[in-house]
């Protein structure tokens, strides 16, 4: 695992390219801080003010000096939550799927260290089974705090999983764009979304 290279984004630490779920998480622990991990879309919101709003109220509750703010490393969806958490002075990590390597350019500007985890699938669980995908491993074993808003398969995966080991997990309700959800139905030739809430919803959205 190479550790602290300094990569693409001027100012982003790269910690590993291909890690391990422990070694991510043994990194992430190492800031001796309570890790609050945002979960959510990572494609745009429908409302992307009113999903800022939510993580603003949400990190007002909590000092930088003994919390870590970790997501999912890319830019787009609830990465946009990276640079709120910059002004109001939290450091930043992010854990993120080998798969996204090959899409360097969409990690934020805004996210002090990157872990890869070496992955074959972008998250969620595992084909044929009730485990976690590495990364989604990483994800939920390095949180203390789990805060999603709105949410897909991978992030109600995700939840799920955490709520089972007993972590405090928060859900607000969120839409996904629209337009995103209605072009991905167009072209997999699938019907018209009954819903843009997400799967996450599903499972979370009566719990509050």
């Amino acid at each position: 695992m190479k550790q602290n290279v300094q990569d693409m984004n001027d100012g982003n630490k790269i910690v590993g390219w291909a890690m391990t779920t422990t070694e991510t998480r043994t990194f992430i622990k190492s800031f001796g801080k309570t890790v609050l991990t945002f979960f959510g879309y990572s494609v745009d919101y429908e409302n992307e003010e009113s999903m800022l709003a939510i993580a603003t109220d949400s990190l007002s509750g909590y000092s930088p000096q003994t919390v870590l703010i970790n997501i999912g490393g890319t830019s787009g969806g609830i990465g946009a939550v990276y640079p709120l958490a910059k002004e109001m002075g939290f450091k930043t990590t992010g854990i993120v799927s080998s798969q996204a390597i090959e899409y360097l350019k969409y990690i934020s500007r805004a996210v002090d260290h990157v872990c890869f985890v070496s992955d074959e699938q972008w998250g969620g669980i595992l084909p044929d089974s009730d485990r976690l995908s590495p990364t989604s491993e990483a994800m939920v074993s390095c949180s203390d705090v789990m805060i999603a808003i709105g949410g897909g398969e991978v992030t109600r995966d995700e939840l799920i999983a955490g709520r089972q080991r007993g972590k405090p997990v928060r859900y607000y309700p969120a839409e996904v764009s629209h337009e995103w959800l209605i072009q991905q139905a167009h072209d997999k030739h699938l019907p018209f979304p009954d819903s843009f809430r997400g799967a996450a919803h599903e499972v979370f959205g009566n719990r509050n």
